[in-house]
């Protein structure tokens, strides 16, 4: 395991549309920038290109809101538009009040509007929004069998995401879908430099790496949707991100 990560942006990657090959969009910019991937690469990659690839741009005047949309819109000052996206989307409300909207997205997530987003997308012939992928670990495990295939290497992809975290101003990138990478590192039961035991060290590989790569993408006008973490991975065939999400039961908030 290399303990000096590289950390590799891939700039110029073309404005990605509805129902485009991502792989290969990310290869041919892999090509221009004259970058080969490398055995345990991670792949990480914004969510919303993911999303926009697999078509959930959805035209919101083709939304009609149900009688809760409605009620619910009214309280947090929302488009109800929205509001009934949100609500398709999700399993639970967690909060609600005027200009605020948390809930529990049917992937386990818990964030603001279930992850629905209107930035950075073309908003031409009326107002549109940006749902998650319908399944991230399954976008994950596609792009990295198109890429590891191609590339003839053992890959790790992440899609990431901009999530707020309790009692914590500002947002930080989370791994929402995740394949081939250890996603989190077990040292309970372990011991620490004084032969302490580890009791409930759990680290968060997947979100830690999400972190670093949206610092690079930025989320603002970078267009940089595609960060490499090359060095200082573990991969796995087994993990996927649906492992972080705390057990409902575990819940002390609730």
């Amino acid at each position: 395991m290399n303990s000096h990560p590289q950390i590799i942006s891939l700039e110029n990657v073309p404005m990605v549309e509805n129902g485009d090959d991502l792989a290969l969009v990310i290869r041919k910019s892999l090509d221009n920038q004259g970058i080969k991937l490398q055995e345990d690469d991670v792949v990480c990659i914004a969510q919303k290109i993911v999303s926009k690839a697999e078509n959930r741009l959805i035209n919101l005047a083709e939304v009609t809101p149900s009688q809760e949309a409605i009620e619910l819109a009214n309280e947090t000052e929302k488009d109800p538009r929205l509001v009934e996206l949100i609500l398709r989307e999700s399993d639970e409300i967690m909060r609600k009040k005027p200009g605020v909207l948390i809930v529990r997205h049917r992937l386990g997530i818990v964030g603001a509007n279930a992850g629905i987003d209107q930035s950075n997308i073309d908003h031409q012939g009326g107002e549109h929004a940006l749902l998650l992928p319908e399944n991230p670990d399954t976008s994950a495990q596609n792009l990295r069998s198109a890429l590891g295939n191609h590339y003839k290497v053992n890959l790790g992809v992440l899609i990431t995401d901009s999530h707020n975290r309790p009692w914590r101003l500002g947002t930080i990138g989370s791994a929402i879908g995740s394949a081939g990478l250890k996603v989190l590192d077990d040292h309970r039961g372990g011991t620490d430099l004084y032969g302490r035991e580890l009791k409930v060290t759990l680290i968060n590989r997947a979100d830690a790496i999400a972190a670093i790569a949206t610092l690079y993408m930025g989320e603002t006008i970078e267009k940089i949707p595609v960060v490499i973490f090359r060095g200082n991975t573990m991969s796995s065939d087994k993990d996927s991100a649906q492992m972080i999400n705390r057990p409902l039961d575990e819940d002390l908030f609730r």
